[in-house]
């Protein structure tokens, strides 16, 4: 064991044993064996290679959902690494989670390469509250963050629209094996001015229901409704500040398995409210709505087919509507690899949302996806 100066000193005028140095350190070291004894490593590394089709020369023509770093490319999506110490049964449990990302769809709570890092806690009231403290996932979508939980390999209107990450803190009460609820209170985050709000912030809440089993071949359907409502204090737009901005995100999100036990089915809806978001001169309601479905056929163990539709109405600064159309055929060839082909089809019915003429009125993009999952 290798000592520093200053301990060899202390020790050669007797005011320390080396003795007992070794076994405090190595008190130390076994304190930090067993903290990390069930610490779990996890994670998964994202590529793909795309080609939009038609007229990509500009990042006008590229649909919401499509990242316009991507265009005729190959990408490193995300490299994602998470340290996990799940709380056990106990009821004081404590834990942690880390998420650390990189790549072109990386995402981050406003702290660099970190998409999630928080403190996990149990109260014993009730049924036990679970706390999240610290940085972490959107609680409301369709769509998650992790990449390999997705259906598609693109991403959905809905989830343009949906807050990401947040860092804060949020409580989990589990009512019974038919309903969960969450609640939570975080940093507001102006995306128009990119400051971080101090004197507001913002207000989440979900509510899950589950079908139990009693309800035969409808059992585990699942049935979300959430709220998002950023509260951004002032915000400077154009030269003009205005008082009280915020972002309310209502959600609903519903999954049914099916009589057809390979199949299962589902739909979202989004509605944002950006109040006062756009100046006080925008004559728009400041509103998207977004509806889609889902759909997900497991072929073989191999062998699954995703399909997803999609409807907007975007009404701010200006008035579109438009459609997106996906299919994504996945087959899991080799062990621990998720492998996507996929086309993906946009259509601009109303305004220039893929460009500024009517020609980038459709958006094509056909895609391979591999995630390794570790």
């Amino acid at each position: 064991m290798k000592f520093n100066q200053w301990t060899l000193g202390l020790a050669a005028v007797g005011a320390v044993s080396l003795a007992s140095v070794v076994s405090a350190d190595e008190a130390k070291v076994s304190q930090v064996q067993t903290a990390l004894s069930s610490t779990t490593l996890s994670g998964y590394v994202d590529v793909a290679a795309q080609y939009n089709l038609g007229n990509n020369s500009y990042a006008g023509a590229i649909a919401p959902g499509v990242s316009t770093t991507k265009i005729d490319s190959f990408s490193l999506n995300d490299f994602d690494v998470a340290l996990d110490k799940p709380q056990d049964e106990s009821p004081w449990a404590s834990g942690y989670h880390v998420d650390l990302n990189y790549g072109t769809d990386a995402i981050n709570a406003g702290l660099g390469p970190v998409r999630q890092a928080y403190v996990a806690l149990r109260t014993p009231i009730g049924n036990g509250i679970d706390w999240k403290v610290g940085g972490f996932d959107n609680i409301i979508g369709y769509e998650g963050n992790t990449d390999g939980g997705n259906p598609n390999y693109t991403r959905s209107y809905g989830y343009q629209v949906e807050p990401t990450t947040y860092v804060g803190a949020l409580a989990n009460y589990k009512v019974n094996s038919v309903i969960d609820v969450q609640a939570g209170l975080a940093n507001s985050y102006t995306a128009y001015n990119n400051v971080q709000s101090t004197s507001a912030k913002t207000y989440l809440a979900d509510v899950a229901f589950t079908a139990p089993d009693s309800w035969g071949w409808l059992k585990g359907a699942t049935l979300n409704v959430g709220v998002n409502e950023a509260f951004n204090g002032n915000n400077k737009t154009a030269g003009t500040y205005i008082t009280g901005n915020s972002t309310a995100n209502y959600y609903a999100g519903l999954t049914l398995p099916t009589p057809i036990t390979a199949l299962k089915v589902g739909a979202a809806f989004d509605w944002v409210n950006y109040a006062n978001a756009f100046g006080t001169l925008n004559t728009k309601d400041n509103s998207v709505w977004i509806g889609g479905v889902y759909a997900s056929y497991q072929a073989t163990d191999k062998l699954s087919l995703n399909l997803r539709g999609e409807y907007e109405k975007f009404d701010t600064t200006t008035s579109n509507q438009g459609e997106e159309v996906t299919a994504t055929v996945q087959y899991n060839l080799w062990a621990n690899v998720i492998s996507r082909a996929e086309f993906r089809w946009d259509h601009a019915a109303h305004g220039t949302q893929f460009g500024s003429n009517d020609q980038n009125a459709n958006a094509y993009l056909v895609a391979l996806n591999l995630i390794y999952q570790f």
